[in-house]
């Protein structure tokens, strides 16, 4: 039968003398909840991993990648990457194979002329810098097989290389479009220079084609919930796929909240041009024109920086966040203030470079642009207005199911008259736990106007079920502080 205390191992109806205490955690803890936050690395894997294709598989180190999917594998270089910027949050790694109908990328390396000095050239592939030695005089096809041998000798490399009659041919690793998006390059540091009276002239061979089908690998991580999910490919075709799997995650019911992060190359206008195609709040798409570091590397360690303050605190705008692996296009290819602007505009986050070339986040937004009815709408546009309020989601949700994990629903009218030791809920309490709730979010910074937020929560109970309570939430946000403007209006 009932009693005025509810228990949950104590029976009621109970003879034998004794004093019977239970332990009840569920009140113990206080405060703000820690969310489960995973970083998802998705890439292509080489035949010399050893995990296969779809299968989920946690990372802790670089050497990982390299065991798991293959040196010299893009999956490896992006577990890499962001590993160095973030060795922190649970990391995990999901590998596809090469589309058996893609084109790998290939690059040739004409060497013609005679050096008349000795010295050393640096041939960088995807930012990685190799080292050629040069003798005064040598001939044309030992230069190229002493690139070739050397190319090879970098097993990290995303190429392997061949020689023949002073040509050198690079091939990707992988197949794909994304796969060969490779930049080749001699000497990019001052001081770098090619020996005298030889010249190595680079150009683009074969064009890569076919990126692996990102639904299998969805389907793959169809039960699990990650936060941040960084993608090589940056088509049309795989980014609707996850945007849309990540879209269906995001409601009421579902809240596995996800945000996928991938890179794109090219001039500003190329960048403006792709991202008003684009139009989601669960994706960002960094961009750069001339950076000599792989695309995917890019997109790695960018997502896995945003993902470590993201996780510290969602609302702490992501400027200045370091990225040591991406190496500073030239000067003359660094976007201007206005061309950022322009493609921030167009749902392109942005990378910028110091004086030493170091690479830094500057602004990280979604691609989302407009609403349904086609009319703009910054309500997702920034990543951090998206993580703040999934974890106001969380915290809410958490504070309801601490406080009333099993218990009675009444009106309000019933709290003068019931026992205080009775498991039960009403639309007022329930509101009281919301508004503690919020106050906590004040307390670290998320919300702001909690006068505002007890004004306008509205609890109620259905009327078209009696066992369940609806509400509104209208937490006020805080925002960024991104800009200040002032005139300087000075008296002589």
């Amino acid at each position: 039968m009932p009693d005025n205390i509810n228990f949950l191992t104590i029976p009621i109806d109970w003879r034998v003398p004794g004093q019977f205490i239970e332990i009840d955690h569920t009140k113990a803890v206080r405060g703000l909840p820690g969310m489960a936050r995973r970083i998802l690395i998705l890439g292509q894997r080489l035949a010399t991993g050893t995990v296969a294709a779809g299968v989920l598989t946690r990372v802790t180190r670089a050497t990982d990648g390299v065991n798991y999917f293959g040196r010299g594998s893009q999956l490896a270089q992006m577990i890499a990457a962001a590993n160095q910027v973030n060795p922190y949050t649970e990391m995990w790694a999901l590998a596809a194979d090469d589309l058996p109908a893609g084109v790998a990328a290939t690059y040739t390396i004409t060497v013609t002329g005679a050096p008349t000095e000795a010295g050393t050239a640096y041939l960088y592939i995807g930012g990685r810098r190799i080292a050629i030695g040069i003798s005064s005089g040598q001939a044309v096809a030992a230069i190229a097989t002493a690139i070739a041998a050397a190319v090879n000798a970098d097993l990290d490399s995303p190429v392997t290389a061949t020689s023949a009659a002073g040509v050198v041919t690079l091939t990707a690793r992988h197949k794909g479009a994304d796969a060969g998006a490779i930049d080749v390059r001699w000497n990019y540091y001052d001081g770098e220079a090619m020996p005298k009276g030889v010249t190595m002239a680079i150009a683009a061979g074969v064009a890569g084609s076919g990126n692996p089908d990102v639904l299998a690998l969805i389907a793959a991580m169809s039960t699990g919930a990650y936060y941040s999910i960084v993608m090589p490919w940056s088509d049309t075709a795989n980014l609707v796929a996850m945007e849309t799997e990540l879209q269906s995650r995001w409601g009421g019911m579902d809240m596995r909240a996800g945000h996928v992060f991938a890179f794109k190359a090219g001039t500003a206008a190329t960048l403006s041009t792709f991202g008003s195609t684009r139009n989601s709040p669960h994706s960002t798409v960094f961009g750069l024109n001339g950076s000599p570091t792989l695309p995917w590397v890019i997109a790695a360690q960018a997502a896995a920086a945003v993902e470590f303050s993201g996780g510290n605190d969602p609302a702490i705008p992501f400027r200045g966040l370091s990225l040591p692996a991406v190496m500073a296009p030239a000067e003359a290819l660094r976007f201007t203030q206005t061309e950022r602007n322009l493609i921030l505009h167009d749902g392109i986050s942005t990378i910028i470079f110091d004086e030493s070339g170091a690479a830094m986040v500057e602004q990280v937004i979604t691609t989302y642009q407009t609403n349904t009815f086609s009319m703009d709408d910054r309500s997702l546009l920034k990543l951090n207005v998206k993580w703040t309020v999934d974890y106001m989601r969380y915290v809410f949700r958490f504070a309801v199911a601490r406080d009333y994990p099993a218990h009675k629903l009444a009106d309000d009218d019933v709290l003068e008259r019931i026992a205080p030791g009775q498991k039960i809920a009403t639309p007022k309490l329930i509101r009281n736990t919301l508004i503690a709730a919020a106050a906590q979010l004040e307390y670290v910074g998320l919300l702001e106007d909690l006068d505002g937020f007890k004004r306008e929560l509205k609890v109620l109970r259905s009327v078209a079920d009696e066992c369940r309570v609806n509400a509104v939430l209208p937490p006020n946000v805080v925002n960024q502080f991104d800009v200040f403007a002032a005139a300087v209006q000075f008296i002589l």
